[in-house]
């Protein structure tokens, strides 16, 4: 327990007083006790609405008469007659994926089975961890889409139907009581949107007290999401994840005669500046950029949420500075051959940084259209050896100083000490310069520069504060190999 004291200070101090508070009270008395609402509820009148995009490629549901076959995450699980709602083998986030139930939107997954399984859930799982804040709120948009989008459902009986809408209106004041101001950033924004979309969903007096949270989720639009569209916790991932989330909402605030003043405007402003950011992150191969918890196939592709955006007609808002997010931390420097995207900051945000990696001045590289240098991401959120190895610096394409980390990572999404990053210099298309003191090396700085002209790509390394023992790694994209050409 003492090995943990320093960590767990250097960490805590960074908290926000509120969040402080919600984490005391949190380890004091977690609970996942769920509200009832006993109250007939009816959906909204809504306008016809823009089609909801399909969910991830990670996703999937379908029937083989011997078993119900779910796709999460890239690992497939078969489950005999009904799905065991408390399935854990596959770890925390499968089974918060579970609960979600973004895989019935899936194509492959018949309106008559979507609808037996929700029912089976709100039969079966009356109380546990898809009772969580986090899974409840994914479920709310998950479920709501279904029940906007025509034949998506096929309810057994009208008494079906009555009791979908009353489970999810529980489940929309169950979260609304229970709001994950402990844990901030991309939790709390889903949230609050999901708390919303409920509110615009349904109508009657909860729906009109669930709707006063836009207030706060307008709130957080602006303290979440940097004036650079990028999102604060600099995961390309969560990033394009919360901006399907802002876009589904857009939808269907748009349709409704109920959002509340400006809403639709903020709503909008927010995804412009979300798609410019996105672009930045995006490989000439159409997929995006690995650096922290990231990975290709969770998140819908940068192409399918352009194409949402302009049906909604949502403007792409490049960066103010070309090819630079000077909040989000990263830079792009492209030419006909290179295309290269560099980290340029810390982790963040100060408050929340449990997606960040050590990955200061380190880059992701494709020649000629096709990845060379990639970053590791994340492969599972499970404590032990591949969560170590993923956030390690060793992992990215920078440098490992004296054997020692950038930052103090510790447990799955913890981090105590932080690196000291600065931008230094940043020559639009030409040149990019930044710095990176590690928390547990003060004084030594690494200093790196990239450089692109005439065809030619140059990253300089430079170390300031004596001499110490470096290894520099050189992640490259899967199916290529290094090979020595000339020299001894």
């Amino acid at each position: 327990m003492s090995a943990r004291i320093g960590p767990l200070i250097r960490t805590a101090r960074h908290l926000r007083p509120a969040q402080a508070l919600a984490q005391l009270r949190h380890a004091i008395a977690p609970g996942r006790r769920s509200v009832r609402i006993d109250v007939p509820q009816s959906l909204s009148a809504l306008s016809p609405g823009v089609a909801f995009l399909p969910p991830g490629r990670h996703a999937g549901c379908h029937d083989t008469n011997a078993e119900i076959v779910i796709d999460l995450l890239n690992r497939r699980v078969g489950f005999r007659e009904r799905v065991d709602w408390s399935y854990t083998r596959e770890g925390a986030l499968w089974a918060y994926h579970l609960h979600q139930f973004d895989h019935l939107r899936s194509a492959d997954c018949s309106p008559a089975l979507r609808s037996a399984l929700i029912a089976d859930w709100i039969d079966r799982h009356r109380d546990g961890i898809g009772w969580d804040p986090h899974p409840i709120s994914h479920r709310i948009l998950s479920w709501g889409k279904l029940l906007l989008t025509p034949g998506a459902l096929a309810p057994a009986s009208p008494a079906d139907a009555a009791e979908l809408r009353g489970s999810l209106a529980s489940q929309i004041e169950t979260l609304s009581r229970r709001l994950e101001v402990r844990l901030q950033a991309n939790h709390l924004f889903t949230n609050l949107l999901a708390v919303v979309f409920g509110g615009l969903l349904f109508e009657g007096r909860h729906a009109d007290n669930w709707l006063r949270a836009s207030d706060a989720l307008r709130a957080e639009l602006r303290d979440q999401v940097h004036p650079d569209g990028a999102h604060e916790e600099r995961s390309p991932m969560y990033h394009a994840l919360l901006l399907e989330q802002v876009l589904d909402l857009l939808n269907l605030a748009r349709a409704s005669s109920r959002a509340p003043g400006s809403l639709v405007d903020d709503l909008r402003d927010t995804a412009s500046r979300m798609c410019g950011a996105l672009d930045l992150w995006t490989h000439p191969d159409g997929e995006i950029a690995l650096f922290s918890d990231a990975a290709l196939g969770v998140a819908a592709k940068p192409a399918d949420l352009a194409d949402y955006a302009t049906a909604l007609s949502v403007p792409v808002l490049a960066p103010e500075q070309p090819d630079r997010l000077p909040y989000g931390g990263y830079v792009r420097l492209v030419d006909e051959s290179f295309h290269l995207i560099a980290s340029v900051a810390g982790p963040a945000p100060a408050h929340q940084p449990g997606h960040a990696h050590c990955d200061a001045l380190a880059f992701e590289l494709s020649v000629g259209g096709e990845r060379m240098v990639t970053d590791t991401g994340v492969f599972e959120y499970l404590p032990g050896p591949r969560r170590e190895r993923a956030r390690a610096t060793r992992s990215h394409a920078t440098l490992e100083i004296d054997g020692t980390e950038q930052a103090e990572v510790w447990a799955p999404h913890r981090v105590g000490g932080r690196p000291t990053v600065r931008m230094l210099d940043f020559a639009p298309g030409l040149a990019c310069e930044a710095s990176c003191e590690g928390w547990a090396t003060p004084g030594v700085v690494h200093r790196r520069r990239f450089e692109l002209e005439g065809g030619t790509l140059c990253i300089h390394d430079r170390l300031e504060g004596g001499p110490r023992p470096v290894r520099m790694s050189l992640p490259l994209a899967p199916g290529l190999a290094p090979r020595f050409v000339g020299g001894d």
